[in-house]
């Protein structure tokens, strides 16, 4: 098992402020907007440093959707910002018919995503984001592991033509990919080769991957450990090529089941190479308040849970190979 370490934890909404300030002394086209939480989405330094640039919007979220798409009709590249579940939920019909119907080159980002939202409970947390986004046509989906690899990220969908969705959160992770990495949508990471399972992990939830594969590898079981920080467009090469090796599959994520990561290569196995499939994620429920550790492990989004899912879908390939 390949060692990963790492000098400090931080947070992936701080990693799209610095991509985003970053952004705004290199393009003059980057403009933002943001719904009332400029603190909350690291956008000050942003705003300080190109007043101009910045729109606050206040708390009207479809608005800003409306104002950002009419700004890349001027050759503009707006980063609207605000937490996940107002940046989808809350405004569907204007993503839908503004934003991915037409074309725009608009860049939603949102953080906040996921349980990790913690105490502010289930109305402000949400988990059915990255469905509603993918199912868009045309819209990249993205969700980066780290602070590193979400500016990194941030920076780099700025050279798309088209709309993305970033998807990024609250707490403090794990900070473990390269500074300077570059960062390509729809490329999956290979974090450790490995001959008896694949764990796709996405988000907050690659470290937990890592941590498990490590166990496995203690235990003599040796994991394919892969970051799908792009969602849409799927590296379906890398997830085929992986499931070919080992012959069984784990998906982990912050999100439902419906809908989300393990949704989307449980489809493109059975359409292609039909493989042993075990999902961890949350399973058709809301979430609640509680501190981000403590709802991780009660809705099974944890290092155990990968650790059983591996066990789980180890048995069904052998009971299938036999």
């Amino acid at each position: 098992m390949k060692k990963y370490t790492y000098t400090e934890k931080k947070d992936t909404r701080s990693g799209f402020g610095a991509g985003l300030s970053e952004l705004g002394k290199k393009n003059p086209n980057v403009v933002a907007l943001c719904a009332d939480l400029t603190g909350s989405l690291k956008m000050d330094a942003f705003a300080k440093e190109h007043p101009e640039r910045f729109f606050q919007v206040g708390i009207a979220e479809a608005n800003m959707i409306g104002i950002a798409a009419g700004l890349t009709i001027g050759g503009k590249i707006p980063f609207t910002g605000t937490f996940a579940n107002f940046s989808t939920g809350r405004v569907y019909d204007q993503i839908r018919q503004s934003v991915a119907y037409s074309g725009k080159n608009v860049k939603i980002c949102a953080s906040h995503a996921g349980l990790t939202l913690g105490e502010d409970g289930a109305t402000h947390q949400i988990l059915e984001d990255i469905g509603l986004m993918k199912m868009l046509p045309g819209m990249v989906v993205i969700n980066p592991c780290d602070y590193n690899q979400t500016k990194a990220a941030t920076i780099a969908i700025a050279d798309h033509d088209g709309p993305v969705y970033l998807r990024f959160g609250r707490p403090t992770v794990p900070n473990f990919s390269p500074a300077d990495q570059k960062f390509e949508i729809g490329k999956a990471w290979v974090l450790n080769e490995g001959t008896d399972v694949s764990i796709f992990a996405t988000g907050h939830l690659v470290w937990k991957a890592i941590e498990a594969g490590e166990q496995l590898a203690a235990q003599g079981i040796s994991a394919d450990i892969i970051n799908i920080h792009t969602i849409k467009p799927l590296d379906a090469a890398a997830v085929i090529a992986s499931a070919k090796k080992t012959g069984c599959v784990v998906t982990a994520e912050e999100h439902q089941m419906n809908g989300g990561l393990g949704d989307s290569i449980a489809q493109l196995l059975a359409r292609e190479l039909p493989t042993p499939l075990e999902m961890v994620a949350v399973n058709d429920s809301f979430g609640e308040s509680g501190t981000p550790d403590q709802l991780m492990t009660k809705y099974g989004l944890d290092t155990v849970n990968i650790l059983n899912a591996v066990k789980k879908v180890m048995s069904r390939k052998s009971v299938i190979v036999s």
